[in-house]
Formats: C-alpha cells, sequence, structure tokens
C-alpha cells in the first residue's frame, strides 16, 4: 500500500503545480467578480456586453470545476490508501491507473498557455495544384478532422464548401466547437503532403499531392477590430451542394473580400443572407485579427534573432501510402506507421507531441 500513497501524493503535486501554472485561484477570483457583475439591476441594460459575460463566466467555471474535481478525487484516494487497508488494494489499483489517464490529458490541457487556446475553431482546407487529385486529398483531410471531432466530442459545422469538378472537394470551412479546440488545432496549420498510387490514374503511377490547412480563433464578438466598409467587396450567389442539390432559390450565400489584404471569406449555410454576411464578417475578423498576431510574432521573432518559419510555404505533415506505410510530422520527427488509423482521425498523439515540442522551445528560447 505504500507504493500506492507515494504515487497518489507525486500525482497531488503534479496537479497542484498544474493548478498554480493555470492560475485557477485567480480564474476563481475571477469568476467571483464576474458573477458579482450579472447581479447589477442594469446588467442585461446591454445585451451584448452581457452575453458575453455570462459566455465567459460559464467557461470559467467549468474549467474550475473540472480541476476541483480532479484534485478532490486525488485527495480522497490518497487518504484511503493511508488507512493501509488491503482489502482496498484491488480497487485503488484501478482508480491510480484511472487517474493517471485523466492527469496525463489534464497535463496536455495545461500546456494550453495562449490567449485564445480554450475558444472554439475555424478551420478551412483548401486543395493544392494537381486537379482532382488533389481535391480529393483534400475530401480526404476533411473526412479525417471530422472523424478526429467526433472521436474527441466536438461539434462541427460547415460554413462553406466547394465541390471539385470531378472528386473531392476545392475548399471547405468548418466551424469546430468544443474546450480547447483552438488549442488542439493549431498544430494542423500548414501544407499536408501525400504520396500515393492515384486513383486516377490508369497507368497506376505514384503521385504526390498538396492541401493547405487554414486555422483560426472562432472567438466572433470578442475580437475588437475596425473594418472599413470601402475596403470590402460584397457578393451573394445562390449556395448549393454537390451536383447541384439543395440549390437555393435565391441568393443567399456570401462572399466578403477584404480589398486591401485580398482575404477572401465565404458563407453559405446559414438560412438568410444578413445571417451568412453576419457569420462571413465574424471570419473575416478572426482571419485578419490572426494575421496581424502573426505578423507581431515574426517581427518579435526577428528582433530576438530567431529564425522566423515561412509558414503556409512549409509542408508539416507527410502521408505516404506507397511504397510503404508512414505519416511523419517534419517539426516534431513523430510518426507511425498505422497510416489507415490517422487518416481515420487519430491524431491526439500528433497534436500532444506539437504541444510539447512548443512548450520545450517556450522553456529553452531566451
Amino acid at each position: 500500500m505504500s507504493q500506492l500513497t507515494n504515487q497518489f501524493r507525486d500525482m497531488q503535486i503534479e496537479i497542484k503545480a498544474l493548478m498554480q501554472r493555470l492560475d485557477i485561484e485567480g480564474k476563481t477570483q475571477q469568476a467571483n467578480a464576474l458573477e458579482k457583475q450579472t447581479t447589477a439591476t442594469d446588467f442585461w441594460n446591454n445585451p451584448d456586453q452581457a452575453r458575453e459575460v455570462t459566455q465567459e463566466l460559464a467557461r470559467l467555471k467549468d474549467e474550475i470545476a473540472v480541476w476541483e474535481k480532479l484534485a478532490h478525487r486525488i485527495n480522497d484516494a490518497l487518504e484511503l490508501s493511508e488507512m493501509d487497508d488491503t482489502s482496498l488494494d484491488k480497487e485503488l489499483d484501478t482508480e491510480y491507473q484511472a487517474l493517471t489517464a485523466v492527469v496525463e490529458r489534464m497535463s496536455i490541457q495545461a500546456m494550453f498557455t495562449g490567449d485564445h487556446d480554450a475558444e472554439n475553431a475555424i478551420l478551412a482546407i483548401h486543395a493544392g495544384a494537381g486537379g482532382t487529385e488533389a481535391q480529393d486529398w483534400a475530401q480526404m483531410l476533411e473526412r479525417m478532422y471530422l472523424r478526429w471531432a467526433e472521436q474527441n466530442t466536438y461539434k462541427i459545422e460547415i460554413i462553406e464548401r466547394m465541390e471539385g469538378e470531378e472528386a473531392g472537394i476545392k475548399s471547405v470551412t468548418m466551424s469546430i466547437k468544443g474546450s480547447y479546440a483552438y488549442g488542439y488545432l493549431q498544430s494542423e496549420q500548414g501544407v499536408h503532403r501525400l504520396v500515393r498510387i492515384s486513383p486516377f490514374d490508369a497507368a497506376n503511377r505514384r503521385h504526390t499531392s498538396f492541401a493547405k490547412v487554414e486555422l483560426w480563433p472562432d472567438i466572433q464578438g470578442m475580437i475588437d477590430i475596425e473594418i472599413n466598409e470601402k475596403d470590402l467587396r460584397i457578393d451573394t450567389y445562390r449556395a448549393g451542394g454537390a451536383g447541384g442539390q439543395h440549390v437555393q432559390k435565391n441568393d443567399t450565400a456570401v462572399r466578403i473580400t477584404h480589398i486591401p489584404t485580398n482575404t477572401v471569406v465565404q458563407c453559405q449555410n446559414q438560412r438568410s443572407q444578413l445571417q451568412n454576411r453576419e457569420r462571413a464578417m465574424q471570419i473575416l475578423k478572426a482571419r485578419l485579427y490572426e494575421m496581424e498576431r502573426k505578423k507581431q510574432e515574426a517581427e518579435l521573432a526577428v528582433l530576438k534573432g530567431e529564425n522566423v518559419d515561412a509558414g503556409w510555404g512549409n509542408q508539416i505533415r507527410s502521408y505516404v501510402l506507397h511504397p510503404y506505410q508512414m505519416v511523419k510530422d517534419h517539426r516534431t520527427d513523430y510518426e507511425v506507421g498505422n497510416t489507415g488509423a490517422v487518416l481515420d482521425g487519430r491524431l491526439n498523439d500528433f497534436m500532444e507531441s506539437y504541444l510539447r515540442a512548443k512548450m520545450e522551445r517556450l522553456h529553452t528560447t531566451p
């Protein structure tokens, strides 16, 4: 029993350290302050602001509750183990194994230190050059992320989807909703490379295809960015599915182009043109916000003398289906041979490897 007691004590120390790193005590004080705001008589005079406060309060309460529940569970197990009752050995050993898995998952969550890591995410996939082959690869990536979201209980909303001429998709933009969606998916932004025998080549030759994944935090009303209406070109068109299915009779889909940056966003999943326009503007603000953040990071890296990554131009991961089976992340050198599992959504090991490498880099950078 003494070994289990020591293991639970080590686990208790680890959780306390993680809670300090995440400032759970400070977040508790912040939640109490927001709770006090909601009791004011004029709280709902500004509905938009009140909604933001209540959403932030709910997010903080959920985060605090998860960590406090885990800490209590470890404390209870430690107290039982200190009773030195051998009849509890099997039960406590089972509890230790279960808690180990939870602590490992929570330690990953503690790596999320970015301002928007806890937010929902907007993820876009764009087929590279290569026609049908590249468009099929883009659709394979779409399926991979849909399966990952399903396996990890995230909710998916397709915002815009453009079908390929013969197969696959030219592009898709989706909202992924759930705790730390942006934090986990930040490992996925960049160029993904596929090597395989093409099913579209009658000569059965090997082809290399590329697709780009983009990501932004879906922070909607919290982004304080002013956009000049004169800088926008707004087009409307009819939304429709594959092969012309479910085509709207009215021009409800919206395409917004931000002329100074040549940034284009589209939305077609809402019921009205007004709703699509509002959602497209939210996405545009998120994209412009992320562009400015990356620009500032790059400028800071230059001042500090760091190597600046070329960003989207670099392939981050290769998926090789022929002549051998391998998926390799080029930033962390993490690789697996089970390509089928990865393409079926098993991405957490790649995400966690990226997060660990990112934390190590942050801690070693002077």
